[in-house]
């Protein structure tokens, strides 16, 4: 029995906080996992960022209302999901993955909440569990399932090494340097090829 586990940011949907970047006019909010491998330690940068700027969730949401999933990115995920188990393990936050999920057809996702005030101010944030992705795909595997897995971040690396498959999707090029060994693909005909090869 198979699940594939597939990254959402960068993967389906563009990244959240480089949209949010540019339309606050924050060039420094452009920073994602892909140039912070340690997430907690970029999530707390982040949040100094927008109390500095007085932002908060509303507007965050404002600009996640207008960002469109990747194109080819639902046809891929509906053929994906007629021939296999499909989860979206992401370190976002439910606040900002639900108008998103809508667009995809409302996939399964894990992932994070805020933690808001009144005010809309974000004050902070809760992960489901430690080394979330990874931790998941180790779940997944003690119950039964063989993982297959894909992303484009530091943060994918753990569950796409633990899993039977591991695919790189649109990564840096310095990251496919340094692991040259998981098989990485620019398109979603190639990654849907590559994944239904050892399904």
């Amino acid at each position: 029995m198979n699940i594939v586990c597939l990254d959402m940011e960068g993967v389906l949907v563009p990244e959240i906080w480089i949209a949010f970047a540019e339309a606050s006019g924050i060039p420094e909010l452009r920073r994602t996992t892909r140039d912070e491998p340690d997430y907690d330690k970029l999530m707390r940068w982040r949040l100094g960022v927008l109390k500095e700027h007085g932002l908060g969730l509303k507007e965050i949401q404002s600009v996640i209302a207008k960002i469109d999933p990747l194109p080819g990115a639902k046809e891929f995920l509906d053929e994906l999901r007629a021939c296999t188990q499909v989860v979206i393990l992401s370190d976002t936050f439910e606040e900002f993955a639900k108008p998103l999920m809508e667009k995809l057809g409302w996939p399964t996702i894990f992932c994070n909440c805020l933690e808001v005030a009144e005010s809309g101010e974000i004050t902070g944030f809760r992960m489901r569990c430690q080394q979330s992705k990874l931790t998941t795909v180790k779940a997944l595997q003690s119950i039964g399932y063989e993982t297959i897995a894909s992303g484009d971040s530091y943060n994918d690396l753990g569950m796409i090494q633990a899993s039977k498959a591991g695919f790189l999707f649109r990564s840096t090029e310095k990251i496919k340097a340094d692991h040259p060994e998981i098989p990485a693909f620019e398109t979603f005909d190639e990654l849907l090829s590559a994944i239904k090869g050892v399904l």
